[in-house]
C-alpha cells in the first residue's frame, strides 16, 4: 500500500523535474513540502528550501528545524510590514483576483519567487494538490458523515479550484521570471490518488490529522516525524500573511469612514 504510493510520488516528481538539476522548493516544514523536498533530494537534485513569513510567524522557526533534519540548504525571507500594502496592491493588479484566499496565496508566491531570484534560482517546486487529494482540509471532516460520494465531489471541486489558483499564481511568477511546477497536480498522479480508498485518507468526523496514508508514506521515505505528523496549516496562515491582510483591510475600511 505505502510502497505503491511512494512509487507514484517519486514518478510524479521525476517526470516533472525532467533534466533540471538545481531547483527550489516552497517550504513550510509541513508534511507536503518536506515530502517533496526529500523526494527531490533522493532523486539526486540540488535542492534549496525557500521559506517566507513575518518575523513572528510559525513557519519561520519550524521550517528551520525540519530543514536542518533534512540536511538541505535553507533560505528565509522575513517579510516587512511597511511594504505589505504596496506588495498586495501589485499582486491584485497583476492577477485581478477577487478571491481573498487565492490572493493571499498569490502574495505568498510573490515573496517566494523574489527570494528564488535573489538565490539565483528560477525553478520552484510546490506540493500543491496534497490537501485536495488526501483529505487534508478540515471541511473533509465536516462532511464525512454525508458519505464517500460527497467526499469525492468535494475532492473534485477542490482540485478544480486548485487549478484556478495555480493559473493566478502563474501570473505572478511569470511577471517575476520564475518557473513554477506542481508535480502532485499532474493528471496521472491525480488519477492515481483519487483511486486510493477514502478510509486510508480520513477516518471519521473527529479526525483532526487526516492524510494518513500520505503521512505514513512520508515517514517511510524519511521525512522527520514532527513534520510528517504536523497538523495542516495553509501557507497564508503559517506565514501570518492572512493576519496582516485582515489588519490592513480593517485599517483601510476604518479610514474610509
Amino acid at each position: 500500500m505505502y510502497s505503491d504510493l511512494k512509487e507514484a510520488l517519486f514518478t510524479a516528481v521525476e517526470e516533472s523535474i525532467s533534466n533540471e538539476f538545481s531547483l527550489a522548493v516552497a517550504f513550510s516544514g509541513g508534511v507536503d513540502s518536506a515530502l517533496l523536498a526529500k523526494i527531490c533530494k533522493d532523486l539526486g537534485r540540488k535542492v534549496i528550501l525557500l521559506t517566507i513569513g513575518f518575523p513572528e510567524s510559525p513557519d519561520i522557526e519550524f521550517s528551520k528545524v525540519i530543514a536542518s533534519k533534512l540536511g538541505l540548504p535553507h533560505k528565509i525571507q522575513k517579510l516587512n510590514e511597511e511594504y505589505f500594502g504596496e506588495d498586495l496592491n501589485y499582486v491584485q493588479r497583476v492577477t485581478n483576483c477577487e478571491n481573498v484566499s487565492h490572493l493571499e496565496n498569490c502574495l505568498a508566491f510573490f515573496y517566494i519567487s523574489r527570494l528564488a531570484i535573489r538565490s539565483g534560482l528560477r525553478l520552484i517546486f510546490t506540493a500543491n494538490g496534497c490537501d485536495e487529494l488526501f483529505c487534508g482540509y478540515n471541511r473533509y471532516r465536516l462532511i464525512y458523515e454525508q458519505g464517500r460520494t460527497s467526499i469525492q465531489e468535494l475532492m473534485d471541486q477542490n482540485i478544480e479550484n486548485e487549478f484556478v489558483l495555480i493559473q493566478e499564481i502563474q501570473m505572478i511568477t511569470d511577471e517575476i521570471g520564475v518557473n513554477i511546477r506542481q508535480p502532485f497536480l499532474s493528471r496521472k498522479f491525480i488519477s492515481y490518488a483519487e483511486n486510493i480508498p477514502i478510509d486510508q485518507k480520513i477516518r471519521g468526523s473527529n479526525d483532526f490529522i487526516r492524510k494518513h496514508i500520505l503521512r505514513e508514506t512520508a515517514l517511510l521515505i524519511g521525512v522527520p516525524k514532527d513534520s510528517a505528523m504536523k497538523p495542516k496549516k495553509a501557507i497564508q496562515y503559517g506565514s501570518l500573511i492572512h493576519r496582516k491582510f485582515n489588519t490592513l483591510t480593517k485599517t483601510e475600511n476604518k479610514n474610509k469612514k
